[in-house]
Order: structure tokens, then C-alpha cells, then sequence
């Protein structure tokens, strides 16, 4: 019996040439429940390497890993014989990744400068696509994933889960109760979502930069060219890299970037946002390095509906009690508090909301749309992105949702399409 794997060996000449996509093999639709899919991670120092992604099960086999640092693919191989009683192939450039047809999912977790990149080279190669967040580092790029994946009729998720899974961080509640009382009208319209410590978040400020890095010499078992990328080139620093990379705006944007698409991406859910993004964004916040990251005080969206968030970073640690979500007829405090009287009673009687996809296997065999796919991930990666804008340029910003572009403001515009370092281009 041919089936579609024992197909794809018998295509070993034509392998070493092109990639032949499963719409070649007869298209995505007609994927048997029982095809194992396979899939490659590219990027094992971190998140990649960690036991909820580095998996390999009967519906969804890891067969391939990259990495630019030896040490880091050298701990991935080792960990996928241990776990998995196999030898994975290995590859040094994504791209190799990318080409090789015994992969259907590509999964990246890298650093943020680096994923439209390589999403767009996956999707164009017939790919499906486990993105980390955030989704992009610029909005431009975002732009760009959703075309690619859109033209080439790909499934992508990217990896947060808040708005269909799990306790919402400090909140102490999962996100389908409070859709459904934003979703009832009982608590007024327009409304106010504050995102603090005093409701149950942190900002990671950790992630800063360093200024005037001075050069080290490159360790012998990392590529730092190749994990630049399209980065602009600086010199060599341990600080630059690996686990304190965010703390650069050149590959991400400190704890703004790291834990915004976690605690934002909800919240435009919760307000019916998906397909818009805010209007005017406003700062406070301390004069930025052109490199490294810093703090920030207070970061402010607003919807052209009068709808906004909040987020209050340093100085904010302890303002007493404070609701996460307000509107003129309510408010909701941590742990579900609030002022309606029995609103878990209400909210009982009240539809749940419309289902979601939330299984990515079953998506990809039934090439259905994920919760959370490229589109409304990108303008929750906006959001993120835009809080970055504004903090890097420290002044009110004001941006335009369906052109996706900022109004009467050149600088910040550059900030949309940032160039690449040659010879990489999307």
C-alpha cells in the first residue's frame, strides 16, 4: 500500500532540489485522521527544549531540530534519545529545515527578530506553523506572516492560550467567564481594562538591557552571525544573547514584549477586537537607549469606541485595590470579585461563548482556522508592538487600524518596517 510517507521516500533525487508540499500529494484536505504528522523545532536553548513543546506522540512525531549554537542542538539530540528513543536529524540553518519533506510542522522559537522570517520561508515551502510569541517584532512583519500564510493556505497558531485556557495568571479566573459578562452588557459599554500588579500581573522588568556593552570574543560553538540574522550587526556580547536577549530592542523589547501577547491577546478577545487595533497610544515612561531596553511607567490604549487598557508598569507595584475590568454600570476586581450582586448567578444563565479551535492537530487535518491564528494574533502582536513604539519614541502616538499605519508621524512609521541587515529580506 503507497502511502503518503512511503511516497515521499521514493522522491529522494527530487528532494535534494525543491520541497514537494502536501498539496502536491493530493492536499491538505485529504489528510487520513490517522497520518502521524511530524514536526521540526527550530531553536532548543530555551522554550524550544522545554516539556510542554519538545514532544513527540502518535498524532504529531518530532523528527528534526535547529540551532546556530552546537551546545544547544548537541543537549536536543541527547534529550530526543532519552525521551524518545530516536535520533533526530539535526540542522544547522533553519532554511535546511524548512526544506526537508519528512517535516509538516515547523515550530519556531527563536528569538522574536527572527520569526517572520523564517513563518513567511515555512509557509511559502507548504509548511504549517507553531509560532512563540510575540508573533513578530515589528508590525510590518506581521503584516507580511499574515500574506504568506494567507497566500499559501497554511494553519498557523501562535503559542499563547489565555483567551481559551487555563487560570489567567494573578486574576484567578479563566478568561470564558468574564467574555461572558463583558459579552451581557451588564457591566456597561465602553470599558477599561487595567493590566497591574494590583490585578494580578507583572511586568518582567527584569528584562533590561545593558548600555555600552563592551566586545567579548564570539564562544567557539555559536554562529553569532547567522543568530543576528536580519538584526543590525553589533559586537559580541554574553548579554546580548540566549537567555538576556530581550533586553535589546534590535531582537525583542524587554518584559513588554516578552508577557504582552500573554496578558493583551484576552483582552482583545474579551473586547471584541480581533479585527481592529487601538488609535491613540500614550506613555509614560523614562527616555529610552537606542539599544538597550529600559523600564516604563504607564502605557495607555485607547479604541475608537472609547475602549481602553491599561498597563501600569514601574511605580504601580502597590496602588492599592484595583479593578481589572470597569465599565459605567460595574467592576471586576482579582479572583472574580464584583460589584454586581450574584453575578455568578447571572453569568450561569447566560450562553457560553462560540466554541473554539484549540486542538492544532485536528486543525491541520481538517485545515480548519486555529483560536489563535495569524490574523488575530498579528493585531495582538500589535498591540504589544505599538506599547513598543510609543515607549522607544516617548510621545503619544496615533494610529490608524485599518491602513495600519501611524498618523502624521514619519518616525514612527520607520518603526513599521524596519530595515534588514543585508543580504535577509522578507
Amino acid at each position: 500500500m503507497t502511502t503518503r510517507r512511503n511516497f515521499l521516500k521514493t522522491l529522494g533525487g527530487l528532494t535534494l532540489l525543491t520541497v514537494v508540499p502536501r498539496s502536491v500529494l493530493g492536499g491538505p484536505k485529504h489528510i487520513a485522521p490517522s497520518d502521524q504528522l511530524t514536526k521540526g523545532i527550530i531553536g532548543v536553548g530555551g522554550i524550544g527544549r522545554s516539556s510542554y513543546h519538545f514532544t513527540s506522540d502518535k498524532a504529531c512525531r518530532l523528527v528534526a531540530i535547529c540551532d546556530v549554537d552546537r551546545n544547544h542542538l548537541q543537549s536536543a539530540l541527547e534529550m530526543g534519545k532519552k525521551k524518545f528513543g530516536e535520533t533526530l536529524q539535526t540542522y544547522h540553518d533553519y532554511r535546511d529545515l524548512i526544506r526537508d519533506v519528512n517535516v509538516d510542522v515547523v515550530h519556531i522559537a527563536t528569538p522574536p527578530h527572527w520569526h517572520a522570517l523564517m513563518a513567511v520561508e515555512a509557509a511559502k515551502a507548504g509548511k504549517d506553523i507553531w509560532c512563540e510569541k510575540p508573533m513578530t517584532r515589528t508590525i510590518g512583519e506581521g503584516k507580511r506572516v499574515v500574506e504568506a500564510v494567507r497566500r499559501n493556505g497554511r494553519i498557523f497558531r501562535l503559542n499563547t492560550w489565555f483567551r481559551f485556557t487555563d487560570t489567567f495568571y494573578g486574576l484567578g479566573t479563566t478568561v470564558e467567564p468574564l467574555k461572558k459578562l463583558v459579552d451581557s452588557g451588564l457591566l456597561g459599554w465602553p470599558l477599561k481594562v487595567t493590566i497591574s500588579g494590583a490585578t494580578g500581573f507583572t511586568w518582567k522588568f527584569f528584562w533590561v538591557g545593558k548600555e555600552n556593552l563592551k566586545p567579548e570574543p564570539v564562544p567557539a560553538e555559536l554562529d553569532y552571525d547567522m543568530w543576528l540574522g536580519p538584526a543590525p550587526w553589533k559586537p559580541y556580547n554574553s548579554h546580548r544573547v540566549h537567555q538576556t536577549f530581550r533586553g535589546y530592542w534590535d531582537y525583542d523589547g524587554g518584559g513588554l514584549t516578552d508577557m504582552g501577547q500573554h496578558y493583551m491577546d484576552p483582552v482583545q478577545y474579551l473586547l471584541g477586537k480581533d479585527n481592529t487595533s487601538p488609535v491613540k497610544i500614550e506613555v509614560d515612561a523614562p527616555q529610552q537607549h537606542p539599544d538597550a531596553v529600559g523600564i516604563w511607567h504607564k502605557i495607555v490604549y485607547t479604541y475608537d469606541d472609547g475602549c481602553q487598557i491599561i498597563l501600569e508598569g514601574e511605580g504601580f507595584e502597590s496602588p492599592g485595590k484595583v479593578p481589572y475590568i470597569e465599565g459605567p454600570l460595574g467592576k471586576v476586581y482579582k479572583g472574580f470579585e464584583c460589584t454586581i450582586p450574584k453575578v455568578m448567578e447571572k453569568i450561569a444563565e447566560l450562553p457560553d461563548p462560540e466554541p473554539q479551535n484549540t486542538d492544532f492537530i485536528r486543525c491541520i487535518h481538517n485545515r480548519e482556522r486555529f483560536a489563535l491564528n495569524e490574523e488575530n494574533g498579528h493585531r495582538s502582536s500589535t498591540l504589544v508592538n505599538l506599547g513598543a513604539c510609543a515607549v522607544r519614541l516617548n510621545r503619544t502616538l496615533h494610529f490608524d487600524p485599518e491602513k495600519q499605519l501611524f498618523i502624521g508621524d514619519d518616525a514612527a512609521n520607520r518603526l513599521i518596517d524596519q530595515p534588514m541587515r543585508t543580504p535577509w529580506k522578507i
